[in-house]
């Protein structure tokens, strides 16, 4: 069975969208591409425990087996050597991308203390969006008590739009709470 908000979006998103931008082939309307979650930890270098921890984190709150990544060259002033594990991610694609994004939104981010709703200005030029995330703890996935520490996370939205314009309207009607004007 296909998730919630991609039933949404091919019912409703898209003629919407076709609708306000004037697309005359579906398939030039945008779309979510994919997501990527990202925990970059600096604390690796001494805590070998904390990237596996990190990664059990990614691996509830996504559903998914992330990553780990590693420095692509040595940086001394940090005590960092290339080839270090400095981090984890996972990438979501298809269903578990829209289950994913429904989850953040309905959620995840209502969670988040004092939320004023998020930045309209964090694309990148290219329809992308990306927005930080203070605690893992927002996630319902997460148990509180078995964390060992609240660690921050990046979470970038990959979509097919042309421009900021187009990604930031895809964005709204599937439910992304921005801050308003």
């Amino acid at each position: 069975m296909a998730p919630r908000l991609s039933e949404y979006y091919k019912n409703e998103v898209v003629s919407a969208l076709r609708e306000q931008f004037g697309y005359e082939n579906i398939m030039q309307v945008p779309r979510v591409e994919k997501i990527v979650v990202n925990i970059g930890m600096g604390e690796a270098l001494t805590d070998a425990n904390a990237l596996d921890r990190a990664a059990d984190d990614v691996a509830n709150i996504t559903g998914q087996k992330p990553v780990i990544t590693r420095a692509k060259r040595s940086i001394a002033q940090f005590r960092l050597r290339e080839g270090n594990p400095i981090g984890v991610f996972t990438t979501l694609r298809g269903a578990r991308m829209y289950e994913f994004l429904d989850r953040l939104v309905t959620a995840a981010l209502p969670r988040v203390r004092d939320f004023q709703g998020l930045n309209r200005n964090a694309f990148d030029g290219r329809g992308n969006y990306s927005l930080g995330l203070r605690e893992q703890i927002i996630f319902p996935e997460i148990e509180y008590d078995r964390i060992d520490k609240v660690r921050g996370l990046q979470v970038t939205i990959v979509t097919t739009a042309k421009n900021d314009e187009e990604g930031r309207r895809l964005l709204e009607l599937m439910g992304m709470p921005f801050q308003r004007t």
